[in-house]
């Protein structure tokens, strides 16, 4: 959902109306800059830099997590959002990885200080009155997504574990 209109003080210095766009539009439009700077953040991470990982190791599973939060900004209010079948994977290929469950953790709170970072960039192009109930959706999401990743990993390191018995 995207329009024009000129709030009084708020247009652009060529005199052209802003464009106002819904958060999930505003997430689909820097897709890869989100990644990118995921990246740049996680690479500040002592921890999670010990996991030698290439670029795709490392943000493969971003764009299918990401369309998974904008699916769900796109849903009608009341609909129950679907179980991400990416994250379950994405937990489960962290712990092959090598990855500790705190590692995962951090790389799900770098994420939506990313997502949120994100949206902080291009703030004079959002719907204020969707602002806020976007960014819970988008918390809850992300942390239903952590959740998946955490059962995956556990479940995988149970029947491990079973096996060595």
């Amino acid at each position: 959902m995207t329009q024009s209109i000129r709030p009084a003080g708020a247009a652009k210095a060529n005199g052209g109306a802003a464009t106002i766009e819904s958060v999930a539009d505003i997430l689909d439009r820097e897709l890869q800059s989100v990644i990118v700077d995921w990246l740049a953040r996680v690479e500040q991470e002592p921890d999670l830099k010990s996991i030698p990982l290439n670029f795709e190791e490392r943000t493969g599973h971003l764009p299918h997590l990401l369309h998974d939060v904008i699916k769900r900004l796109r849903l009608d209010a009341g609909t129950k959002a679907p179980i991400s079948k990416a994250a379950a994977e994405h937990g489960d290929l962290r712990r092959k990885q090598g990855y500790t469950v705190a590692m995962a953790v951090e790389e799900s709170r770098l994420l939506q200080v990313t997502i949120f970072s994100t949206l902080q960039k291009n703030v004079e192009n959002l719907a204020s009155d969707k602002l806020l109930p976007d960014v819970v959706t988008i918390a809850d999401e992300v942390d239903a997504q952590l959740k998946e990743q955490m059962l995956c990993f556990m479940a995988a390191d149970a029947a491990k574990l079973a096996k060595g018995k």
